[in-house]
């Protein structure tokens, strides 16, 4: 009855309790001396503390044994503080429970608002009819199906429009433009000067040429099929 506060069905919680009963009647070897009761009192509590900690929240919580011990002790350390009716708690007061458990303040802060607060359903109904739902709210950023194909489809568009325009540049044109542009890792002008044999200069002029082609040429096949004219 001591976990009566988490808010959890008392059916479902001793239904967990009967669980590890039965595992302490499985694992209990009577040659030790120790008596059924006191051995499976043990296994009783860590399975409704599992179950709680399992059912409590959407959110995974007390992943270590100090946490856990944070989650179960929590509640009534603030109640022999007198502060269950607070919401944060006071420095003195974090950084005594920190020091009974053996935990961070930062831990203790941290349970303390996650149990403050419940988690609530997306699927709750809003409004006095009850037509809608939370999720119904719930904007989503994500381009829609159509938008997506649209834009695959403009990009494929444009895709074969720079392959169209590439043709009518010449080969030493295409490479150099393609070494500059249109590559992870661009190449320097340096490294394409000694590659040609002329000055870094006179490869910078050809890839600037190239490129006002290139442009002038998709605009024009652009215009010619019909597609939105680019920058």
């Amino acid at each position: 009855m001591g976990y009566r506060g988490y808010g959890l069905p008392m059916a479902e919680v001793i239904s967990e309790g009967n669980v590890g009963l039965m595992q302490a009647v499985k694992k209990f070897d009577p040659d030790k001396g120790f008596r059924l009761a006191t051995y499976a009192m043990w296994w009783i509590r860590a399975a409704i503390q599992e179950y709680i900690l399992r059912s409590w929240s959407l959110v995974k919580l007390g992943t270590t044994a100090a946490q856990k011990k944070l989650f179960f002790n929590l509640r009534r350390l603030k109640g022999e503080m007198q502060a269950l009716e607070e919401g944060d708690l006071k420095p003195e007061q974090a950084r005594l429970i920190a020091e009974k458990l053996n935990v961070t303040e930062d831990e203790v802060y941290s349970m303390n608002g996650r149990m403050s607060g419940s988690d609530a359903s997306l699927n709750v109904p809003m409004g006095t009819d009850g037509d809608m739902e939370w999720q119904d709210w719930l904007a989503d950023d994500e381009p829609g199906t159509a938008e997506t194909f649209a834009n695959r489809q403009e990009m494929d568009a444009r895709m074969e429009l720079l392959t169209q325009a590439m043709s009518e540049l010449s080969e030493r044109e295409q490479h150099i433009l393609t070494e500059r542009r249109l590559i992870d890792e661009p190449k320097t002008l340096e490294e394409l000067s000694e590659q040609y044999g002329v000055s870094r200069e006179r490869i910078r002029q050809i890839e600037v040429r190239a490129f006002e082609k290139l442009q002038k040429t998709m605009k024009r096949l652009a215009k010619e099929q019909g597609l939105p004219v680019g920058a």
